[in-house]
């Protein structure tokens, strides 16, 4: 999955988690846990800066973090 990485040519945020596979009848398909811990990387394009995070607590500060100051928050002009 290394093309999915965000790098300074593709920039971006990733975040990714493998699924806990199931039959279609099973109850527990529905699950919200995942076999490994999710995982998640950002570059930013504007100021170059990059992060990267393992376990849901900072996968989601990553997520939070790149979401407040980087990417979408670069393009409302600030920083």
């Amino acid at each position: 999955m290394g093309f999915l990485t965000p790098s300074k040519e593709s920039p971006g945020l990733h975040v990714s988690a493998e699924p806990i596979y199931r039959f279609h009848d099973d109850p527990a398909a529905w699950s919200t846990r995942t076999a490994s811990e999710p995982a998640g990387s950002y570059h930013c394009g504007s100021c170059g800066q990059s992060d990267s995070a393992r376990g849901s607590r900072d996968v989601a500060a990553l997520v939070d973090d790149y979401t407040a100051h980087h990417g979408p928050a670069h393009k409302k002009g600030s920083k």
